[in-house]
């Protein structure tokens, strides 16, 4: 077995993975993320125990992070005092298992990997919530470039600003709304916030066809909190879609969203 752990500004989950794949047990908590780097990493370490076993095999942690190749991680957005933080080291002393740190993202990819998208060797997984990411599956394996830098498309520039603005919480917030509010007037057929996910989806659309262009998946995933009102921007998305430039490449794409935070838990036990 194998334990998964998320780490976000807001919570912390951690999970219990059997050996094929499946969640046995899950736990999530307030993230202490304005506490000092060592109280943080002892909090998740906590948390961590309540499912250690002599049954672990390994440990696996996302981070909403740059991680270095030794898994230290740098510049983590949310938790401010996690600017150099070697919790991999700190977690294989602790446990005395193999520990393994990636970008929240890339794991995010490889649990959708290794459930939605089984058949497809070339994939990207887009994240929507408070910022904007991805995670790139090439040839069945994870690409993360140098410093797992790789896929941060929220830093792209957009229009007066970047992808990070437009095609997150962010914009509901520019708005005067939030993302939850603007979906649960949108449930009440509310003209203005259908309105705004219309413009919120033509923005993904544009998204979109910068990765398509990029990387030429077959098949783009779209997850994060966000994901669970794709009905709402998806056709303005695919409207936006025909302007394309090839036809034959976006008609063939498979898009679609999954809308499951274990999906993270399951790559980082992955």
């Amino acid at each position: 077995m194998k334990i998964g752990v998320d780490v976000g500004g807001t919570k912390v989950r951690v999970g219990l993975v059997s050996d094929d794949g499946k969640i046995i047990d899950k736990k999530t908590a307030p993230c202490p993320s304005a506490s000092p780097k060592q109280e943080v990493v002892d909090f998740i370490a906590g948390m961590v125990e309540e499912f250690y076993s002599d049954k672990i095999e390994s440990i696996g942690i996302g981070v909403p992070a740059i991680v270095d190749e030794s898994g230290v991680i740098r510049e983590c957005v949310n938790i401010p005092s996690w600017d150099f933080v070697d919790i991999r080291s700190d977690f294989e002393h602790r446990f005395g298992v193999p520990v393994n740190v990636r970008n929240d993202c890339n794991c995010y990819a490889l649990g959708v990997k290794s459930s939605h998208a089984r058949t497809y060797d070339n994939i990207v997984c887009i994240t929507l919530g408070t910022g904007v990411g991805s995670g790139i599956i090439i040839d069945g394996k994870l690409y993360q470039g140098e410093k797992s830098c790789a896929g941060e498309i929220g830093e792209v520039l957009y229009k007066d600003r970047n992808y990070e603005f437009y095609c997150s919480s962010n914009f509901f917030i520019s708005k005067g709304s939030t993302g939850k509010d603007a979906a649960d007037a949108a449930g009440q057929d509310d003209p203005a916030a259908l309105t705004l996910w219309e413009e919120f989806g033509r923005n993904i659309g544009d998204l979109i066809s910068l990765v398509t262009l990029c990387y030429s998946p077959e098949a783009i995933f779209i997850g994060g909190s966000i994901s669970a009102a794709f009905s709402y921007f998806e056709q303005s998305m695919r409207e936006k879609l025909k302007n394309f430039p090839y036809k034959s490449v976006i008609d063939t794409l498979d898009i679609r969203a999954v809308d499951d935070p274990d999906m993270l838990l399951l790559g980082a036990a992955y």
